[in-house]
């Protein structure tokens, strides 16, 4: 008898599981998507990407939802959303509900391990970059594989890119797990094409078995942001909807642990803006610049990172909304 443990191990489980689920979480999900706001407010975020959900199940409802859900938060919360096909493009027929979502005010086009799922690399990610130049949106690709198949599929996508350089800066890789896999010069090679085609990655600072190389993408200039993947629901229950909490798990995983270096990693926390450069000079906050601020209980920026600093305040366009 199969052990109830071994379910839903893989992705291809899930969206079975899913299939299965999803009419009945729609029944509450602008409701439930309205409490996680409010759980990401109070761990000092007024922002996020979200990818949600487009399948042949759900159609165009979970984006409904979703958008409803950020309507009603719309004064004190703001977002990025990703039109992202968590079923597979191909693997349930979910191209043609892509399409239309592509025709609402979404900012990305989502894509998902092209090769394990969807079974061609070419006919998955030119089906996204098309749709994307098509709608002049952005790409945000969910990639899990590894080997060949993974690093193939971060070529070809750097390459289109570069073929469409309207693309440039508008396109990231989230988790992207094949580069914690690579060997030295191969990881600097492909450091030095995702910068320069200026991919980004997005990354939850996965710790265990796979330790994704943010110093060597920092060091080559590529974008680097964190998120939560999951935070209370059927993927994963470990998520915090703390940002300042990935920030001190990327101190520990690389060994960032004198001010200086702490004080960097806020960075993670803050997508790339700190208050002070290396020579402590304020570039944070100038005029004019919005009014989005957290305070925290702590002295200093390394102190925040290094105790995950409890929240006092969020402060949204001037709005103090927690």
């Amino acid at each position: 008898m199969e052990s109830s443990f071994k379910k839903n191990r893989t992705v291809k489980d899930m969206i079975a599981f899913e299939q299965k689920v999803i009419p009945e979480l729609l029944k509450t999900s602008t409701y439930r998507a309205e409490k996680l706001i409010e759980l990401l407010q109070s761990r000092g975020s007024n922002f996020a990407r979200s990818h949600v959900n487009i399948d042949s199940t759900s159609k165009l409802d979970s984006l409904y939802h979703l958008q409803q859900a950020l309507q009603n938060k719309k004064d004190s919360f703001g977002a990025e959303l990703v039109a992202f096909p968590q079923h597979g493009l191909f693997y349930t027929e979910s191209a043609q509900w892509m399409k239309e979502a592509a025709k609402t005010n979404i900012d990305f086009i989502g894509g998902l391990d092209p090769t394990s799922i969807d079974g061609s690399i070419p006919k998955s990610l030119d089906f996204v970059v098309q749709l994307a130049l098509e709608h002049q949106k952005g790409i945000d690709i969910h990639l899990h594989e590894g080997g060949e198949t993974g690093l193939q599929a971060v070529e070809f996508l750097i390459d289109r890119v570069n073929e469409h350089p309207v693309l440039k800066g508008k396109t990231y890789l989230s988790h992207c797990f094949v580069l914690a896999r690579l060997e030295k010069p191969k990881l600097e090679e492909m450091a030095d094409k995702l910068a320069h085609a200026k991919i980004g990655v997005v990354s939850t600072i996965p710790f265990g078995n796979t330790i994704m190389p943010i110093p060597t993408l920092y060091q080559y200039g590529v974008e680097v942001m964190t998120g939560n993947d999951s935070i209370i629901d059927h993927w994963n229950t470990f998520g915090t909807g703390s940002v300042l909490h990935k920030a001190n798990l990327m101190a520990q995983l690389y060994g960032y642990s004198s001010e200086l270096e702490l004080s960097r990693c806020l960075k993670l926390a803050t997508r790339n803006v700190l208050p002070l450069d290396e020579r402590g000079s304020r570039q944070w906050p100038k005029t004019n610049d919005t009014a989005d601020v957290v305070l925290v209980e702590a002295s200093c920026s390394a102190e925040a990172v290094a105790r995950v600093s409890p929240i006092k305040s969020l402060i949204h366009q001037g709005k103090v909304v927690y």
